[in-house]
């Protein structure tokens, strides 16, 4: 004996009860479309009985009055069932159920009326049944296959007591039974399967597209420009990014009308994975780098790249790696340095002569100068930290700045011009603007004739009025062309006595507040000038 049910049994009944109780949810508008049909039939049905018996003879309808009664009532039935479903969309199943369970009735009568299965009229209800299925859930299905075969065989074997139809007949109805069992089944497996594969597309219909979203997001987030272009070089999507680099790009306009030096790039160097150098629509420049797609419609993608964003990365890294090195060195160098600077004041107290005293000057004058190099490097760990930026009044600033630099420094009356007007202001931290001024005048001191107006401090409003530009010039040797790219660099001098770390720190103390520090042509000499916010401090 078996405990339980063989595996193969217990397989199929688990796949009916998947067929037949899974996840069920109402198709109201497949229902709407049966319900039309219906409506349809029973209006063709209804001419059929209303025109003139000759030209339907075929149907052997007669036009009485009980089959007209049935006719209209079953046409107002489905009207009724369609209004329902198209503005009542509540309690499905019960509305189906009245649906199937009108046509059962409607059917039977009409078969019964023209003579029973033999009429061929209870192929409808197979229709009925097919439909009611795919829609309809499991149990229903059942419940309306075998509905419509109790009625039907009622009758069949009603008519062949009472109005003598064909004994023969009743085989004939259990077949027709039996198809609105195979009916009902295989259009429930059908309808099922169109519900699972409705199901896997809405699925991977919601996967798509939030894939698309973050996609897009991802590509609007990128520091790089990106284009996808077609076979032809019309845009098909680009990010923000791109747009700023290139100007305007519509979705669907030609490449060749936005950015000819681009697309001829593209024309030429299809298939290539080079990169290529051009100017954008600001005239800075782009690297731009092209990549094919497995796309059917051969769309291609382009990545743009600001080279001057890359070289400033680039000198970023560069410059924190060298940072973190010259600032351990920085500190293991000032402990001996402070020692050698100690041993020699201790040995200029002993007077043995003038070629000792010029030895002596000159180990004071390197120790100066590397105590100087070191604090230069301490100092570029401490250039981004902004303290507290204000609105400060320039000139004031500008004078009490310059009484101290003048005292340090023992600068001879009259080498300094200054001429700043009282009202302008800039947007900077106090010590940090100190700092900026002190490195940017002693580089003009060191490289000045010394004579009377040899360096002029001035300040001017900015073209938009919501910046103020101090300039500094010098009637020095000025800075050659070629090195007007170097002068900013860390470690670069064209001084004996610079360290190279200066300009540097000026510059990137400017940046840190907001402002821009530029070395301008002129013929004089060098000629600097910081560009700052006069409003909107914080």
């Amino acid at each position: 004996m078996f405990c339980g049910s063989p595996p193969g049994w217990k397989a199929l009944r688990a796949a009916m009860n998947g067929w037949f109780f899974s996840t069920w949810e109402a198709s109201w508008q497949p229902f709407r479309y049966f319900n039309f049909y219906r409506l349809l039939l029973a209006a063709l049905i209804l001419l059929a009985v209303l025109l003139p018996e000759t030209q339907t003879s075929p149907l052997h309808l007669n036009d009485s009055s009980a089959v007209r009664s049935v006719v209209l009532l079953y046409l107002g039935l489905t009207l009724g069932g369609l209004l329902l479903a198209t503005f009542w969309r509540q309690h499905f199943n019960a509305q189906l159920s009245a649906q199937v369970v009108a046509d059962v009735i409607f059917v039977n009568f009409l078969m019964y009326s023209l003579g029973g299965v033999n009429s061929g009229m209870g192929t409808l209800l197979l229709v009925s049944l097919a439909a009611a299925s795919l829609v309809g859930r499991g149990r229903l299905v059942l419940f309306y296959a075998a509905l419509a075969t109790l009625a039907t065989l009622f009758t069949q074997m009603y008519g062949v007591f009472k109005h003598n139809f064909d004994l023969a007949s009743i085989v004939q109805a259990g077949f027709l039974s039996a198809g609105f069992f195979a009916t009902a089944i295989l259009a429930r497996l059908l309808g099922h399967r169109l519900m699972l594969n409705e199901e896997l597309a809405r699925q991977r219909g919601e996967s798509l597209e939030n894939q698309s979203r973050i996609s897009q997001r991802v590509i609007e987030r990128m520091q790089d420009g990106v284009l996808v272009v077609d076979r032809s070089a019309c845009v098909q999507r680009c990010n923000p990014v791109a747009e700023k680099m290139l100007g305007a790009l519509p979705v669907g306009s030609r490449l060749l009308d936005h950015a000819p030096a681009l697309a001829d790039i593209l024309f030429q160097r299809r298939g290539r994975a080079d990169q290529f150098e051009f100017s954008g629509c600001d005239g800075q420049m782009l690297q731009a780098r092209f990549e094919e797609t497995s796309s059917s419609a051969g769309e291609m993608l382009i990545f743009l790249e600001d080279i001057g964003r890359i070289r400033e990365q680039a000198q970023q890294l560069k410059l924190a790696s060298l940072g973190r090195l010259t600032a351990s060195i920085a500190h293991e160098i000032r402990n001996p340095l402070s020692a050698i600077s100690h041993a020699g004041e201790l040995l200029r107290e002993e007077r043995r002569g003038d070629v000792y005293e010029r030895l002596l000057n000159i180990l004071g004058d390197n120790v100066a100068r590397l105590d100087r190099i070191v604090a230069d490097v301490l100092e570029l760990g401490k250039r981004g930290r902004v303290q507290f930026i204000e609105q400060l009044p320039l000139a004031d600033v500008c004078s009490r700045f310059l009484e101290t630099f003048r005292v340090s420094e023992g600068l001879t009356p009259g080498i300094l011009e200054v001429d700043i007007a009282p009202e302008l202001t800039i947007c900077f931290d106090p010590a940090h603007l100190h700092q900026v001024l002190w490195n940017l005048l002693g580089n003009a001191m060191r490289h000045a004739r010394g004579e009377a107006g040899s360096v002029h401090l001035y300040a001017l409003p900015g073209a938009t009025g919501e910046r103020v530009e101090l300039h500094l010039v010098d009637d020095g040797a000025g800075i050659p062309e070629a090195f007007h790219e170097q002068v900013f660099e860390p470690f670069f001098t064209t001084h004996h006595k610079g360290t190279g770390l200066g300009l540097f720190i000026a510059r990137e103390l400017c940046v840190a507040n907001g402002a821009s520090l530029d070395l301008l042509p002129d013929a004089r000499g060098g000629h600097f000038v910081i560009s700052g916010r006069t409003e909107s401090c914080q």
